[in-house]
């Protein structure tokens, strides 16, 4: 049974979350003495930084894209020059027996051009089989084991490049579960901070219980802001 794919908790960039943990720490310092009424002290407020620290620290969506899209130009790549080496034997191929022979079929390389990753390595491995098994009828025309070999380099190379990018599409995958379930238990960390400093200053302090709220978007905080100019201004 495949894993169910896990959700974040929070719907603002992670960006965002680090800043609001930042930011919602620096001011649970400034209230520790009354942070520790909850039981929430000093310790516990340094487990909570750790936690923002790990999460910092995780790479995010466009390094593990970028590392991706590395991996898939250096396949694409390979395959060029798989099918460069493959045409050159197939052109000598075809000065013995003709394109539309048998003889020429035989190796498989019609369409090469729209052929998927896995049906270009066949090909290729294909091509050098054949090759060897007439090499004696393709002498003539230049097919030997120097240039059957560099097919047989070229696959292994481009098989090569596609289990590193394979490799790659699996890092990311497990990357953004890893961040999306670090985000979430640092998320729940600052729920349970925000929800103390709140009730620390409920009925005595609204500038200061708004510094608990978390926002949900840059927008939110903005009407925030203005309305927290208005009210001074007033």
């Amino acid at each position: 049974m495949k894993k169910q794919a896990t959700q974040r908790k929070y719907n603002f960039p992670d960006a965002d979350l680090y800043l609001q943990c930042m930011e919602r720490a620096k001011y649970a310092n400034r209230d520790i003495k009354s942070f520790e009424q909850y039981g929430y002290g000093k310790d516990k407020l340094k487990t909570f930084l750790m936690l923002c620290d790990k999460f910092r620290g995780l790479p995010d969506d466009d390094e593990l894209v970028g590392d991706q899209m590395i991996t898939t130009d250096k396949k694409y790549e390979a395959a060029e020059k798989l099918k460069t080496a493959i045409r050159s034997i197939m052109t000598r191929v075809a000065i013995k027996y003709g394109n539309r022979s048998g003889r020429y079929r035989k190796f498989g390389t019609a369409k090469m051009g729209d052929m998927t990753d896995a049906q270009l390595l066949f090909c290729g491995r294909r091509v050098c089989r054949v090759a060897r098994q007439q090499i004696d009828f393709l002498v003539e025309v230049g097919v030997n084991e120097k240039n059957i070999s560099r097919v047989v380099e070229e696959c292994r190379n481009f098989e090569n490049s596609l289990n590193i990018q394979q490799d790659k599409l699996a890092e990311r995958d497990i990357s953004v579960e890893r961040r999306i379930e670090q985000g979430n238990k640092l998320y729940d960390e600052l729920v349970i901070l925000c929800n103390i400093g709140k009730d620390v200053w409920a009925e005595t302090d609204k500038v200061k219980y708004e510094h608990y709220t978390i926002y949900e978007s840059n927008n939110d905080q903005k009407i925030a802001r203005k309305t927290k100019l208005g009210k001074t201004k007033e």
